[in-house]
């Protein structure tokens, strides 16, 4: 089979525009995701940035960020493309591990590649109906609402008018939320759904216990 595509520089564009929405600079955002400062300046040239922007990381801070990217080569080169059989043990394993586990098929996290993956795979595997898909967003109030709506909706292609009333939780006193586009959960309300997902868990979970 062929390869499977996450949307390209999706991901890293809308954490940009993310980003540069909570007052980080070009420099610092170009680091953070390991891009040309030029190509930053492009994602984000429409967004304006508050009117106090975060310092730019120090110099340790960047020769991480470069050790972090040289990683990530390595691990894209290593595991190369992905067929349709990987990505179903990819999200069957994920669905194990961060998958609810009752309520129908519903995902939470804060990274849009895991989220991203994870809607890939439900819409490959099953025959869904879009119209059920939901999203509902946890963030923390004094972030931007319609931004990280608009964030969310964009890269997983579910429309804003699908998403349910978020939770605005308070930061705990001298804090602030540290993720500017929140957690978002996707939800699918099927109980039918449900039961072929946890069996397929089982299945692999079985196959590999006694493998004979």
């Amino acid at each position: 089979m062929g390869g499977v595509g996450y949307g390209g520089k999706l991901v890293e564009r809308e954490r940009a525009r993310v980003l540069r929405r909570g007052g980080w600079t070009y420099p610092a955002i170009a680091r953070e995701l390991g891009v040309a400062v030029s190509t930053v300046s492009r994602w984000c040239r429409d967004v304006e940035p508050p009117a106090g922007r975060r310092r730019a990381p120090h110099p340790w801070q960047a020769d991480v960020g470069a050790d972090e990217r040289r990683a990530s080569q390595d691990a894209r080169a290593l595991i190369g493309d992905l067929t349709d059989r990987d990505l179903l043990l990819y999200g069957i394993g994920l669905y194990h591990g961060e998958g609810a586990k009752s309520q129908g098929v519903r995902m939470a996290n804060t990274s849009p590649v895991v989220l991203l993956a994870f809607v890939a795979w439900l819409r490959r595997f099953f025959d869904i109906d879009e119209q059920r898909l939901r999203a509902r967003l946890h963030l923390h109030a004094g972030h931007d609402l319609d931004a990280a709506t608009h964030f969310w909706s964009d890269l997983l292609d579910i429309p804003p008018a699908a998403f349910q009333a978020p939770h605005r939780p308070d930061p705990r006193p001298g804090q602030v939320g540290k993720h500017p586009a929140g957690c978002a959960s996707v939800i699918y309300s099927s109980a039918s759904l449900h039961r072929r997902v946890m069996a397929l868990i089982e299945a692999v979970s079985s196959s590999i216990a006694d493998p004979g």
